[in-house]
């Protein structure tokens, strides 16, 4: 997928990688960007920006920016929240707004878009997810299971939209320096270093784009044996 002169829609792009995709977009000669973002006050403007205020909860909202966006052949589905909610004692509200942000809201733009990326001759499509996908932590419980559905979901749209020879990419990161990060004292990529990388690997055509070092052990760790990777919950359950 060349990026050159490209039309490409960013959900979330008001800021974080959301905004270092519009940045790297256009640095890469794309034509027109679509930034995104429930207040289009937070978006970047420019002569190739346009900006487009964007609930992706909001079925409503999604199937009039798919009426405006018509000429889109690249959809990154950015967009996503985190609540910090443990699975087994968090606010049932906080898990619910997760899993509708980011799976249900990012299917919804799938969605909508989908037959607008056959009518222009394919497209890519690249989702957002995220290490924990793969790997549970104390913290962000339901983040992490959203993250591993939008995983599932990019896997089986990857099938569902060959016929229309649509590219479906996954991006997994770890920690990254946005404000959903702002609160851990850890290493953290930098956000234009995420989305470099991720159209790196959207230009050559790679279905799944790990970011950095973390990702890439936790996606290998997958056939360990979960004693193992979870050794500290085992300690804690033996007597």
């Amino acid at each position: 997928m060349h990026l050159n002169s490209s039309t490409a829609l960013v959900t979330g792009a008001g800021r974080g990688i959301g905004r270092a995709f519009v940045d790297e977009l256009l640095a890469r000669g794309a034509t027109k960007v679509y930034a995104t973002a429930r207040d289009d006050s937070s978006v970047i403007r420019g002569p190739r920006v346009v900006p487009m205020a964007l609930d992706i909860t909001d079925t409503e909202a999604v199937d009039h920016a798919a009426s405006i966006a018509g000429d889109v052949d690249v959809l990154i589905n950015n967009a996503g929240l985190s609540t910090l909610a443990p699975l087994a004692t968090g606010a049932p509200e906080d898990i619910r707004r997760e899993m509708e942000i980011n799976y249900f809201g990012t299917l919804a733009m799938v969605r909508a878009f989908a037959p607008i990326l056959a009518g222009n001759g394919g497209g890519s499509i690249l989702n957002v997810s995220s290490v924990m996908s793969w790997l549970g932590m104390e913290h962000s419980g339901s983040y992490g299971a959203s993250k591993a559905a939008v995983w599932s979901m990019t896997n089986s749209l990857r099938i569902e939209l060959s016929g229309q020879n649509t590219q479906v990419t996954g991006l997994h990161m770890a920690s990254t320096d946005t404000d959903m990060m702002s609160g851990f004292d850890v290493p953290k990529n930098t956000p234009h270093a995420v989305a470099a990388a991720a159209l790196d690997g959207l230009e050559v055509g790679d279905l799944e784009i790990l970011a950095d070092d973390d990702t890439r052990s936790a996606k290998a760790n997958l056939s360990g044996d979960p004693a193992e990777v979870y050794s500290q919950a085992v300690r804690h359950r033996l007597p």
